[in-house]
């Protein structure tokens, strides 16, 4: 097994549109190493949630590769996409997708299921995911009796609990205050370092530059040496 956690090789997407030919990525090349956390900074239209998607699997380039792990994702059929996604990624999407009518135990012990984490483990994991984000005492709560940045942080929470050797956050951070923003970039941080996953995060949140061991940016679908 390398060290490398990501790898893309003039990575490229091109969407169809009414006004012709949109290059969402354009020759993306980069590797990333295991353990590392990742921020991919960029402008909203830069290309960020594209790649976040295509390295999740989520969405097939028009050109180039992508190896998550050594694993080549063009070669996975749809079924084999899926499992591999559940046993092996933690997403944080900026929609965040929480089951409206489950309590906050509930949403990550859904993911839980899905990834196999074994029955034993699944509240001991849970309630520290819960903890982790600061979350603990709502372990009961819906998400329409939580506000949207408790709800991001219980999204990120679902995201931890399968214990991934790669999270890909989408603005994980957008819907919250500066000072709680702090405490999950730490938090996330030192996940990284506790755990040894990786984790790859865009956003155009100046604080997050503070918590990165490296920053990637992206301008109109491609790498630039700064923003």
């Amino acid at each position: 097994m390398s060290d490398t956690a990501i790898a893309t090789q003039a990575l490229g997407r091109v969407y169809a549109s009414d006004s012709g030919a949109v290059h969402a990525l354009q020759d993306v090349s980069f590797e990333v190493e295991r353990g590392q956390f990742v921020l991919l900074r960029g402008r909203s239209g830069s290309g960020k949630t594209t790649l976040l998607n295509c390295l999740g699997g989520l969405d097939d380039p028009t050109s180039g590769k992508v190896w998550i792990h050594d694993q080549d994702l063009a070669q996975l059929d749809e079924a084999a996409r899926t499992r591999w996604r559940r046993g092996s990624i933690g997403f944080v999407f900026q929609q965040m997708g929480l089951l409206p009518s489950f309590s906050a135990y509930e949403n990550l012990d859904v993911m839980a299921r899905l990834a196999g984490v074994p029955r034993s483990d699944r509240r001991e994991r849970i309630l520290a995911c819960l903890e982790l984000v600061g979350l603990l005492d709502y372990y009961d709560h819906r998400p329409y009796e939580m506000s949207g940045g408790q709800q991001q942080r219980i999204a990120i929470a679902r995201a931890l609990v399968a214990q991934p050797q790669l999270i890909l956050a989408d603005e994980p951070t957008s819907e919250l205050d500066s000072e709680t923003t702090h405490d999950i970039l730490a938090a996330l941080g030192d996940f990284v370092r506790q755990a040894g996953i990786t984790i790859f995060l865009s956003s155009h949140d100046p604080i997050a530059d503070d918590y990165a061991d490296r920053v990637i940016n992206l301008r109109d679908g491609r790498i630039h040496p700064s923003a």
